[in-house]
């Protein structure tokens, strides 16, 4: 109503500026002034009149263009007309000089445009984009009518090659429905996106793609709009953030083109608020090393402690590609880190001493790990001789060379164990939870942090990228059981989170030997992850890409859980990460058993290392198949 009240005094006063543009001082000779009030008053009615009924208030001034402009002279055309014709009925023009009306609809169509305009350029701070108009492509509703999605619109408009077409938006904030940004019209709120699909259908304008423009959306609501998508046969995208697009990019694609839903999106986590500050403090100006940095987490880990600024970082790795890929990714994003690339495996105690002696970090994260449950069922002497002896070599190394902190990586699995990748996961959390309590006791002992979490999502070996490989082959997806359920996490995340948990862990003085656990929020059906991502990618599930259950491998659970009933929890004063207060095992004790397990592993007595780490860890219950199986090694 702002915009409109704007506009009738801009009419009212279009009149006497007109007459006096055309009559100059003259104007004092106009049938008195009583007529120039009339006339002003008459034509401000008129102009009300007609600006609402030629639609003028469905564009947003904020977005303001040559659409806008267009809107504008055809609203002034109308009032024009109509007033002149009034006029003409009542006083036969009589004293009004012929040129007046050109001159009144010259002046208001400046008045209306310019303070439009100028508010544009107040908003945006630059003179560009005002005169662009619209290229028809191929057709998509947006689902937002905000900043991003003028944005969007607006480039589309302005590049002949553009792949889209708006041909509609859908926004949440209902004083928007019926406005207009260049000249597309916000159609109505989701409630009514069934009726405004059939709307567009019935003019040749059915969306082939819903685009989100929102920045943030909650997980519920993607879904829901997933969902809607599917219902009238479009797919779900989303924009770029802004930052990404306001660069002026010359085309639609890359950074414009909308990106497909990942199913990430989709998972229900809440945001957390990062005690970046305390992360910063942990790593910045110290020597750092990470194992394992080839990997998943380790790579990741890598990343974002190279962002954090560390005096040194160096890269532990055993596969040649992998630690050469992470260390090129570096080199190019930090050229200014310093940092090395170390072929070595933690298996093997005297070097794995002699590079901790060498590069002396003051930070060890201990991210190498078999994890692959399968393959560890198949193989459990190299399961047990890396993720057990793997971590105590480290510990060890850790402890000779006073190393301030350890924080070792762990996992969902090592809580009641059914597979030896899980189990030799638990020892390793024994193992550090048993020296960290001998390290307390000593003065400037090395502090141990154990980050126990579940699955990550992309990581190597994981179920996402299976299903992205079958969807590209046509399916089918393969599912273990129907109602098998995963804790999920970003990689991304599950870092930010170790690092603060590790910032939290090296300088806290409570109880040692405590497991620090990620809340991973509810745990996914992974059928229903299987169907989300046929969805994501365009295909109807069970009709173009089957689903197939193919029963549970060998070591895997229906479900996981994140603690042990002996681990009661507590919170920590950051969201998102939890406690669990240790069980205690005798330092001595552990080790001796540890020797006798590494001799049966490197041995290859498979059924002797089964039996002697089921003893280890009295909860592990292997599947009687899995025994067998040892049994004839």
């Amino acid at each position: 109503m702002i915009a409109y009240g704007h506009d009738l005094v801009m009419a009212a006063l279009s009149f006497p500026i007109a007459l006096y543009l055309r009559v100059g001082d003259d104007i004092v000779f106009y049938p008195g002034t009583h007529r120039v009030l009339v006339d002003m008053a008459l034509f401000a009615l008129v102009s009300a009149i007609a600006f609402w009924s030629v639609g003028l208030y469905r564009g947003i001034w904020r977005y303001a263009s040559l659409n806008d402009l267009w809107a504008i002279a055809r609203a002034v055309t109308v009032s024009v007309a109509a007033f002149v014709a009034l006029e003409f009925v009542v006083t036969r023009l009589e004293g009004m000089p012929r040129s007046t009306p050109a001159l009144v609809w010259l002046v208001l169509v400046f008045l209306l445009g310019g303070s439009r305009f100028a508010y544009r350029v107040y908003k945006d701070r630059h003179l560009g984009h005002l005169l662009e108009a619209a290229t028809p492509r191929v057709p998509v509703l947006l689902v937002g009518a905000d900043d991003a999605a003028e944005t969007f619109i607006r480039d589309m408009n302005r590049n002949a090659n553009a792949p889209y077409r708006v041909v509609g938006m859908v926004d949440a904030k209902s004083g928007r429905i019926g406005r207009r940004i260049h000249d597309v019209e916000v159609l109505g709120d989701l409630d009514k996106l069934s009726a405004i699909v059939a709307k567009l259908d019935r003019r040749g304008k059915r969306p082939q793609r819903l685009i989100v423009t929102y920045a943030d959306v909650e997980p519920d609501r993607l879904r829901a709009l997933l969902d809607m998508a599917d219902q009238h046969g479009m797919t779900l995208a989303r924009l770029p953030r802004l930052t990404d697009f306001k660069s002026g990019a010359p085309d639609a694609g890359g950074k414009l083109e909308p990106r497909p839903i990942a199913i990430e999106d989709l998972l229900g986590r809440p945001r957390r608020v990062l005690d970046r500050e305390a992360m910063r403090a942990l790593v910045a100006g110290r020597r750092v090393l990470v194992t394992g940095a080839g990997g998943t987490i380790g790579g990741e880990l890598a990343r974002q402690i190279a962002a954090f600024a560390p005096a040194h970082l160096a890269l532990i790795d055993h596969g040649e590609f992998a630690l050469y890929a992470i260390d090129l990714e570096l080199a190019e994003t930090f050229p200014d880190l310093e940092r090395e690339a170390v072929l070595a495996d933690t298996r093997d105690r005297t070097y794995l001493d002699q590079t901790v002696a060498r590069i002396r970090p003051e930070l060890v994260f201990h991210a190498a790990a078999l994890k692959h449950v399968p393959l560890c069922e198949a193989n459990p002497e190299e399961a047990v001789l890396t993720n057990a002896m793997g971590a105590r070599n480290l510990a060890d190394a850790c402890r000779k060379h006073a190393v301030r902190a350890m924080v070792m990586i762990s996992t969902d699995k090592a809580v009641n164990p059914t597979s030896v990748m899980g189990a030799s996961k638990r020892l390793a959390e024994s193992y550090c939870q048993a020296v960290d309590r001998v390290e307390r006791g000593r003065e400037n002992g090395t502090r141990f942090v154990t980050v126990r979490f579940g699955n990550v999502l992309g990581s190597s070996g994981s179920v996402v990228p299976l299903f992205q490989r079958q969807i590209a082959a046509g399916g089918p997806l393969t599912v273990t059981h129907p109602d098998a359920v995963r804790y999920f996490m970003t990689v991304r995340e599950a870092v930010e989170l170790v690092l603060e948990a590790s910032a939290l862990g090296a300088s806290d003085p409570a109880e040692p030997g405590r497991i620090f656990v990620l809340d991973m929020g509810e745990p996914v059906k992974v059928v229903d992850l299987a169907r989300q991502m046929i969805r994501l990618a365009g295909f109807k599930p069970d009709r173009d890409i089957k689903i197939a259950y193919t029963g549970l491998r060998p070591g895997e659970k229906l479900s996981e859980v994140l603690l042990h009933p002996s681990e009661p929890l507590a919170p920590t004063r950051y969201g998102g990460i939890l406690f669990a207060n240790p069980r205690a095992t005798d330092h001595a004790v552990l080790a001796r058993a540890l020797d006798e397990l590494m001799e049966s592993a490197q041995s290859r007595r498979g059924q002797r290392t089964l039996d002697l780490l089921q003893r280890l860890v009295p909860e592990y219950r292997p599947d009687a198949d899995r025994v067998r199986l040892a049994a004839t090694r």
